[in-house]
């Protein structure tokens, strides 16, 4: 057993008065002096001297609980001993994590029936935990950095729009040569339900589109590409005015209903073929239950990859692309299903996304959101489906906690990021093993083992 010495209760304080000196820095243009223009047209300033004394503070003894906690934990090269009652009591609370989560989505509806705002909160927070498990695919198997997500959720989200509008366009049958004249077929109530999977497909197909050209590419240069193919969709739905309205987005999209009964308070409605009242609320819980739905189905079809061929070569991709290479695996069409899974994954969510919204624009698939579905995955745990979910929970409902500290909502949440990533480098819920093992589940020595690498 290896040991080191602990850090003196000096080296603690230096440390500490360190970070604060830097914060006062750093903050007494940010919080200790606020400027702005004043009705007369000048330059007008006033102090916070208090708020920045309470920031050093709060960032000094921060840095002391830090030093003691990293004390406590043990430094790197120690061995704590952990008891064993301790090990399988942790060990059965994690299996009961998921089921527990499940349930309680289950019955959110029932007990929230009349909290709209925890309802709609819901329905958001698991479009993230879809959007989440969609590019776990691409980033957390397969290994590719992807920055630019928010484009299959944008084709998905207007592909659903427009055609839902429009109609699906077929050739006249009577015309000779054939496609010269072309009808729209209206889909009615079954709108959603046939252009949900649509939606879905063309995204995947873009999708593929992005991988051909990104085949040789790796690491920050993948990045580069996929953000910049990202923008490029935004600004062609941007100044494709014709087609997507442009910054003025598509309105009027149709609900979806329940399979093909309307949720609406007509005599045709759901709620009178079934002789009970009407309520808003009955559309809300619908689509509670409806992107619980794809959210799950996101996740079993992703379970299932994992163990099939495809899934254990996104998997070898993500390790070592040479040694993948070398074991005669095709990494041409491994990087293809992975950009095409997840983006039809994505796609989906942005179809669901329009049919909440009934009105979409550009301004909703912008870099923040590719950027904060990536930061759920890479908090939550690469490769783990219950690290996102927990992820995507406390980044999205974290955000409402301190929605009443306008001032400071950022910053504690950058500190929480920043803590999280300092003791959980690899998220909530690391998971980096191979999904098939030749014999038995072997734990692997913390000196063979570097981040990046399993």
């Amino acid at each position: 057993m290896q040991t080191s010495r602990a850090p003196g209760v000096a080296f603690i304080f230096k440390k500490a008065l360190i970070s604060a000196l830097v914060a006062l820095v750093l903050f007494s243009l940010m919080i200790g002096v606020r400027t702005e223009a004043g009705s007369d047209g000048q330059l007008t300033y006033w102090t916070r001297f208090g708020d920045l004394a309470m920031m050093v503070a709060t960032v000094f003894g921060g840095s002391i609980v830090v030093e003691l906690l990293r004390q406590w934990w043990g430094p790197v090269g120690t061995v704590r001993v952990v008891p064993p009652q301790v090990t399988s009591a942790l060990s059965f609370a994690g299996r009961l994590v998921a089921p527990v989560l499940l349930i309680f989505t289950f019955l959110v509806p029932v007990i929230f029936y009349n909290e709209r705002y925890i309802l709609d909160l819901g329905i958001l927070v698991l479009t993230y935990v879809m959007l989440g498990w969609g590019l776990n695919v691409v980033v957390g198997l397969a290994g590719l950095l992807d920055l630019g997500y928010v484009a299959f959720y944008a084709v998905g989200a207007y592909s659903y729009a427009l055609l839902a509008q429009s109609g699906i366009p077929y050739p006249h049958v009577s015309m000779v040569p054939p496609f010269v004249h072309v009808d729209f077929l209206q889909l009615g109530p079954w709108a959603f339900w046939v252009l949900l999977p649509v939606s879905g497909i063309l995204a995947a197909f873009w999708g593929v589109l992005l991988g051909f050209p990104v085949l040789r590419l790796r690491g920050d240069y993948l990045a580069i590409v996929t953000l910049a193919f990202g923008e490029i969709i935004r600004l062609v739905l941007l100044n494709w005015q014709s087609l997507t309205g442009g910054p003025n987005g598509v309105t009027g999209i149709p609900r979806p209903t329940m399979f093909g009964i309307p949720l609406s308070p007509g005599d045709d409605g759901l709620a009178a073929k079934l002789g009970i009242e009407f309520s808003p609320t009955h559309r809300i819980v619908f689509l509670f239950y409806l992107i619980l739905a794809l959210a799950l189905l996101t996740n079993w079809v992703t379970i299932r990859l994992r163990r099939l061929p495809i899934g254990r070569a996104w998997e070898a991709l993500r390790e070592d692309e040479v040694a993948c290479r070398a074991l005669g695996i095709n990494t041409t069409t491994t990087k293809l299903t992975a950009f095409a899974t997840g983006a039809m994954f994505g796609g989906l969510a942005g179809a669901f996304f329009a049919t909440r919204q009934g009105f979409i624009s550009p301004e909703s698939f912008t870099f923040h959101e590719s950027a904060l579905v990536l930061a759920i995955v890479v908090l939550g745990g690469m490769g783990s489906q219950l690290g996102v979910a927990l992820a995507a929970l406390a980044m999205i409902g974290g955000f409402e906690l301190f929605r009443g500290l306008d001032q400071y909502r950022m910053l504690v949440f950058g500190m929480a990021m920043v803590l999280l990533m300092i003791w959980r480098p690899r998220g909530l819920i690391g998971h980096r093993a191979p999904t098939v093992f030749l014999e038995r589940n072997q734990a692997i020595s913390s000196d063979l083992v570097k981040e990046g690498h399993g």
